[in-house]
């Protein structure tokens, strides 16, 4: 299976190589980088906002987009009110992001934990960017960190400590951090998983049902390295189970077709749950420029939010 490719509409725009972009040091400029480059490029227009159904108005703050100011009530009350809309009101978005051993595999001299942040500081920067308030719940066996959804500041640089922090624990186990999001959420909202997802798919299928039926939409981000894809090894080579601590000996030209034909068929496994339970799917090689993943999710955002007014205008659940 190969990764997800660029979108016609990104082909020919100016990305930033992700190995250029991790030499930058601070995790919030990465991303400030990103998501500055894509919106100020010609793609910006068709997902400012995703906030298209108004609902109700609030008092209007300094700081507010004085766009959706409503001239109309001011001259009939004195009053500056604020337009509020459906995803305004409604979108609470939560970042799980893998943080266990096999996450710090890395063939081209970056890791998939330090991607795998890097994706999630640009998602969670974008948000902010649009008024969202967004939380973080970092994984490995167990859960390692918590920061429920916010719209601050302060809480932002939160989220890229924790996210800094480096990969630990062993085994990719989503049952923990699962029950926990699970516990703490009291509304719907959006939850958004980053991990290589090296766990059983019956343990998969599982987790993300319970996640689906507590009313959550999810979307799946199923990071994986180009050596893993195809086992780019160039000779025999002892290779020790970071997860486990097993030491494996390896000979590609022998072990190569049976490797892609399970790590393929893993792949498509995780792919048909995920469709199965109407939840988004994106699989993403770490050589891959993060605006790729950026524009994924906006055409997601955008499809699912179509989606929801329309079933919603029918008088069903989104």
């Amino acid at each position: 299976m190969s990764a997800t490719n660029p979108q016609p509409a990104l082909a020919s725009a100016n990305l930033i190589d992700p190995q250029a972009l991790m030499t930058i040091r601070s995790l919030e400029l990465r991303a400030r980088a990103v998501v500055e480059g894509f919106l100020s490029g010609r793609h910006r227009s068709p997902y400012h906002g995703f906030s298209v159904e108004f609902t109700e108005y609030r008092q209007y703050t300094p700081g507010d987009d004085p766009r959706y100011l409503d001239w109309r009530v001011f001259a009939r009350s004195d009053r500056y009110v604020i337009k509020k809309y459906e995803d305004e009101t409604n979108l609470r978005f939560h970042l799980l992001v893998d943080q266990s051993r096999s996450m710090e595999y890395g063939s081209a001299g970056y890791t998939k934990a330090q991607y795998a942040a890097t994706l999630a500081a640009t998602l969670a920067y974008f948000l902010h960017l649009q008024g969202d308030a967004a939380g973080l719940l970092t994984f490995d066996e167990q859960v390692r960190d918590f920061l429920p959804a916010r719209h601050r500041l302060g809480h932002l640089r939160q989220m890229m400590a924790a996210l800094e922090r480096p990969a630990g624990g062993h085994s990719t186990n989503l049952d923990a951090p699962l029950a926990r999001i699970q516990a703490l959420l009291r509304r719907r909202g959006l939850v958004a998983m980053v991990s290589d997802f090296l766990a059983p798919i019956d343990q998969l299928e599982r987790n993300f049902s319970s996640l689906v039926a507590a009313g959550q939409e999810v979307s799946v981000f199923h990071l994986v390295d180009p050596a893993e894809i195809t086992l780019g090894l160039a000779a025999p080579v002892l290779m020790e189970d970071v997860e486990t601590g097993r030491s494996l000996y390896i000979d590609p030209a022998v072990a190569r077709s049976e490797y892609v034909k399970k790590f393929t068929a893993h792949g498509e496994a995780l792919r048909g749950i995920c469709r199965k339970q109407g939840i988004s799917y994106v699989q993403i090689s770490s050589a891959q420029p993060l605006e790729i993943a950026l524009f994924e999710f906006l055409q997601q955002r955008l499809q699912r939010g179509r989606f929801s007014r329309r079933t919603n205008a029918q008088g069903g659940a989104a």
